[in-house]
């Protein structure tokens, strides 16, 4: 488990590190999950160690919003002085993610259906 976490970790620093060198103007933690999906799709499948990691710290997920919390309350007065942007720009990406995952859905259930695999063999008799 700590191997994976290091992992996870270390891709998360080669985003922060390729942003910051590059100039690249997506954050650091967004490039390294692209790094990381980029791993497991060239490895094919996920290993089991990792899927517990991920596991485990979704299931701690909560913690990682205190930060967010505590900056939410040390910026309140220059979040009220925003309100109309931020609230346009939340019900905007809402509704352009909905627009995408129904688009991607819409294609995806347009692709044909893989035939079955667990139909039993036909035996010479013409039995099951």
């Amino acid at each position: 488990m700590l191997a994976y976490l290091t992992f996870i970790f270390c891709c998360q620093l080669a985003g922060e590190v390729i942003v910051r060198a590059l100039g690249v103007p997506v954050p650091g933690p967004v490039l390294g999950m692209l790094l990381l999906f980029l791993f497991l799709f060239v490895r094919g499948s996920v290993p089991e160690s990792l899927s517990r990691t991920a596991d485990a710290l979704l299931g701690h997920l909560s913690l990682l919003f205190v930060p967010a919390g505590v900056g939410i309350m040390l910026h309140y007065r220059l979040i009220e002085e925003n309100v109309v942007p931020i609230t346009i720009a939340l019900i905007g990406s809402t509704a352009l993610t909905i627009a995408a995952t129904g688009l991607v859905m819409s294609r995806l259930n347009r692709l044909p259906d893989d035939p079955p695999h667990d139909t039993p063999a036909k035996t010479p008799g013409g039995e099951a």
